[in-house]
């Protein structure tokens, strides 16, 4: 299925990835957000399930696997074009965790990996949706850190 105006939305997953207080952001290589920072994660292919594809992505886009701590939220991404036409329509469901094994390294549709402070978070240039979605991942992660103790 292409993914440029395509005929059926497409489901995507991606995950905050945490590193002690910092959190792991990919420069895109492709569109739609070529050069844009984003979580890392990808399109989930036919026969996989949701955490089998985030599994594969995070380990083709970054060289890593992690340990998922939740989901924090699913929503649509839709990209028209000037003449409001569905450029792009993705499903995305995004999860938080943090690095079993691997040493972050850019792979197949990143250009570059970078690890960011959550003093860093509100100048790094990224979308409010996707800060929104790292703070989220972050009040998850510290409920949990707190039921634990």
């Amino acid at each position: 299925m292409t993914r440029k105006y395509p005929k059926l939305p497409i489901v995507g997953v991606a995950a905050v990835i945490f590193l002690e207080e910092a959190v792991l952001l990919a420069r895109r290589k492709q569109d739609p957000g070529r050069g844009q920072w984003s979580l890392a994660g990808g399109v989930v292919e036919l026969g996989e399930t949701l955490l089998e594809a985030l599994d594969r992505e995070l380990w083709e886009e970054a060289a890593i696997k992690i340990k998922v701590g939740g989901l924090i939220d699913v929503f649509d991404r839709i990209i028209r074009d000037r003449k409001k036409r569905i450029e792009y329509h993705y499903v995305l469901v995004d999860y938080w965790g943090w690095i079993l094994s691997g040493q972050p390294m850019p792979g197949s549709d990143v250009s570059e990996l970078r690890l960011i402070t959550l003093r860093e978070l509100e100048n790094f240039g990224i979308g409010d949706d996707i800060k929104e979605t790292i703070w989220k991942a972050f009040e998850m992660r510290k409920h949990i850190q707190k039921s634990i103790e």
